[in-house]
């Protein structure tokens, strides 16, 4: 069955092989991230901080308690993150589409953050935390409009089969590493050197560049493209009917596969998703920040996931593409992804142990490193066949459902990541970066156990990814943020 989606009239004019419009939509991505980047790398120490917590009333907490509660917070936020696109998505398609959204979504995110930065003087007293509240909400449903969005306009700007579009996707994930990597420079450097809420201005100036540069350039770099919702260009036209139809025996299994790999994504984004939180908080309170004689933000140590992505994804996928026929199965890389995860936390085991008991021994800073380096190899693993497998194995009729499904798992798995950090106030770091050491390798050996039953139960799509290769992060590499959906080519 061919994809009928047609593609509408982008503007005429190429840079560096491909469409000027591709370097348009990379720019907007880069700010938006270096904006949503930077926030989260200083969200829990804005709300751990002696000022923050006398502004809310918080003062009376003890370390943990006041710990406990911005992990929620920060839980709570990064959930409803995976779960909102699923609005924004249906209204580009039915409504408005991905033009506007992505401006409604980023004029929205940027104010999210200048709530957050909101000065505490200038509001009465008891009102502060009415602020943050609707900080978090304004970026939350602007995370919703523009996400699921800007990514699928790359994608729209090559004709189906067209070879560059490989290309462009990594080009395009390249803009949100580099923009990771700035918010946690610049905004992580603000925030704990200077003021948090600066910071938090500072980051919505970021977002506020990436909609002057789409307001100025998107007319005469992207044409058409984007401008109309896709249900009135006819995408679901063709699909109204065979929605009726009752599951095949073989579909039935692929959604099987879907839904078991959604178990194990939630455990590995659940220890993944600590550096935001716990982690964090170690690297601020427990780690030795000298490097070379001079004090880092620990904000900063989060950089080494997105670098390492740009520095080992061409790596990792010139190993997949050398091993020809050997190359593992999906669920092999699955349960690969979780144990070097679990090995990760093998290395926070370490920087627990050297701290011990003590309240004023600090950990050395390689330990962080070396954890953060394990989870980036584990996310090379793992995260480019998520999305891609959902694409591959979810009926064209449900895929909308199915790819919400698979953020919804995502966003549970950063719930229960505030959770499981609250246990390092509680039980300490070493039994809870223990426990979850433990936790990813058992669940990816279980995983490597039942693999070949899942690749029963696939029908072939294996197969098809081995011979056909769908146009997705797993050829191209992966970004560091893990909720871009890949584009799908049909061949049934």
């Amino acid at each position: 069955m061919q994809d009928l989606k047609p593609r509408p009239p982008a503007a005429a004019g190429d840079m560096m092989g491909h469409p000027k419009g591709l370097f348009l939509l990379f720019g907007t991505e880069m700010w938006e991230r270096l904006s949503f980047y930077g926030m989260r790398g200083i969200f829990v120490f804005y709300l751990t901080s002696a000022a923050t917590a006398a502004v809310f009333g918080w003062e009376a907490l003890s370390d943990t308690e006041l710990q406990s509660k911005a992990l929620s917070y920060l839980g709570t936020y990064a959930m409803l993150v995976y779960l909102t696109p699923i609005i924004g998505g249906w209204m580009a398609d039915n409504v408005w589409g991905q033009r506007r959204c992505i401006m409604f979504g980023g004029v929205l995110m940027m104010l999210g953050q200048f709530a957050l930065g909101f000065p505490h003087s200038w509001l009465p007293n008891g009102s502060e935390i009415y602020m943050l509240w609707l900080g978090l909400g304004l970026m939350i449903i602007g995370n919703g409009f523009f996400k699921p969005n800007i990514s699928t306009m790359v994608g729209d700007l090559y004709d189906e089969g067209d070879r560059r579009r490989d290309t462009a996707f990594t080009i395009f994930y390249m803009g949100i590493n580099i923009g990771s990597i700035l918010g946690y420079l610049v905004i992580g450097w603000i925030g704990e050197k200077v003021n948090y809420q600066l910071a938090f201005v500072v980051a919505g100036l970021g977002m506020l560049l990436g909609l002057l540069l789409q307001m100025a350039k998107s007319e005469k770099l992207l044409g058409e493209i984007g401008k109309q919702p896709s249900a009135k260009v006819g995408l679901k036209a063709n699909l109204a009917a065979d929605k009726k139809r009752p599951l095949t025996p073989e579909e039935r299994d692929r959604i099987k596969v879907i839904l078991i790999l959604g178990v194990f994504t939630v455990i590995f984004w659940a220890g993944f998703e600590q550096a935001a939180g716990s982690m964090n908080l170690f690297a601020k309170h427990n780690t030795d920040l000298h490097i070379f004689g001079f004090e880092i933000p620990a904000s900063w140590l989060q950089m080494v996931n997105p670098l390492f992505i740009i520095i080992l994804a061409p790596i990792m996928a010139s190993i997949w593409v050398g091993l020809g026929s050997r190359e593992p199965t999906s669920p092999a890389k699955f349960s690969m992804g979780l144990i070097f995860l679990g090995l990760g936390f093998v290395s926070m085991v370490g920087a627990a142990l050297q701290i011990g008991d003590s309240e004023t021994v600090k950990a050395s800073p390689w330990w962080l490193v070396v954890a953060y380096i394990f989870h980036t190899i584990g996310e090379l693993c793992l995260s480019p066949i998520g999305l891609s497998m959902v694409t591959k194995l979810a009926p064209l009729r449900f895929l909308s459902l199915m790819m919400g499904l698979w953020f919804a798992f995502i966003g549970i798995a950063n719930k229960g990541a505030a959770e499981i950090g609250k246990l390092v106030g509680e039980s300490g770091p070493l039994a809870t970066f223990g426990g979850v050491a433990i936790a990813a390798i058992l669940a990816g050996i279980i995983l490597f156990f039942l693999r070949e039953k899942l690749v029963d139960w696939m029908h072939g799509a294996e197969e098809e990814h081995t011979v056909i290769k769908d146009t997705t992060k797993e050829e191209i590499g992966i970004t560091a943020d893990h909720d871009v959906a890949p584009q799908r080519k049909f061949t049934e």
